[in-house]
């Protein structure tokens, strides 16, 4: 058969394949691109931006866990001023979709970076992220309200006219709630899902391994807590899912289709092995081939029960 058509759809966006590199993982692009061609992915996602630079989360702050990684970091970043400056020419270069993570401490702080970065021609769309497990202000007190995300989805979507992504967290009795809140208050979409929180300790001195005390659990640990998820949202809430967590190869990216996603991001992997999103990639259109699936975009949702 002819090769597969991987394009998909996300609300208003097309992206060229389903692949999607989560923030936090990449950097702001170049780092990344010393090991893949950015080309050829789907979209990058920044690390996070905030309106003044971030020192973050003193270390000690990533901790291996089994089958997983505890990070906290708190958002270290360089601000939306030195980013427009030093970091959005690099990755004008390159043909791919430019997705800024937002995170902040305030609504107006989430308002701001939007507005300020909404000008800037090289910004395809927003990921707005409501619910950072490892940062002692905002983070988790916007992500478990479903009023307070609500309000920021609103409040965002009222000073741009590009996708707003919102990225939901899964330490939540009913995702889809706050799924459903993000769709009324006029969200394009919805990431699934950010880290769980965790801890771990050193039994000798009996202090926490990581700084902060807790982090966010991301890797292969998570993966059967993020499709049920993102199923739970594709069942309850008609919005277009982009699922997350511990995606490790190509029967991960399928499944998290077939469980309700349009696009997925790949983060832990990429500190594993920084060229797997490409590898992964042949491996899919292999498995259309073989399948006879000639657009990959049918696998989502596709899930029988």
């Amino acid at each position: 058969m002819n090769k597969p058509d991987l394009s998909v759809k996300v609300g208003p966006m097309t992206f060229r394949n389903p692949i999607l590199l989560a923030s936090g993982t990449v950097g702001y692009g170049n780092e990344i691109s010393e090991f893949i061609d950015l080309n050829k992915i789907g979209g990058i996602v920044t690390k996070s931006l905030s309106l003044k630079p971030r020192k973050g989360n003193p270390p000690q702050r990533i901790v291996e866990t089994p089958s997983g990684m505890l990070n906290a970091i708190g958002l270290a970043n360089v601000g939306v001023e030195e980013y427009i400056k030093t970091k959005i020419p690099f990755i004008e270069k390159y043909d791919v979709p430019l997705i800024c993570n937002i995170a902040a401490s305030s609504i107006e702080e989430y308002v701001e970076c939007t507005r300020i970065l909404t000008e800037e021609e090289a910004v395809d769309a927003f990921e707005i992220n409501v619910s950072c497990p490892n940062v002692k202000e905002g983070g988790l007190q916007f992500g478990n309200n479903v009023s307070a995300v609500a309000k920021i989805t609103d409040r965002v979507k009222a000073v741009t006219n590009k996708p707003v992504i919102i990225k939901l967290s899964p330490n939540v009795s009913y995702i889809s709630e706050f799924a459903m809140a993000v769709k009324d208050s006029g969200g394009d979409a919805i990431s699934a899902i950010n880290t769980l929180v965790g801890t771990a300790f050193n039994i000798f001195t009996k202090k926490p391994k990581i700084k902060n005390v807790n982090g966010g659990l991301s890797g292969p640990a998570i993966k059967p807590v993020a499709l049920a998820k993102v199923l739970e949202i594709k069942q309850k809430v008609d919005i277009p899912i982009i699922g997350i967590g511990g995606i490790m190869n190509w029967k991960d990216v399928v499944e998290f289709m077939i469980a309700g996603s349009s696009a997925i991001q790949i983060g832990t992997l990429n500190f594993i092995d920084p060229m797997a999103p490409i590898e992964i990639l042949k491996e899919l259109e292999e498995y259309c081939m073989d399948s006879g699936t000639t657009k990959i975009s049918e696998l989502t949702g596709s899930y029988i029960i």
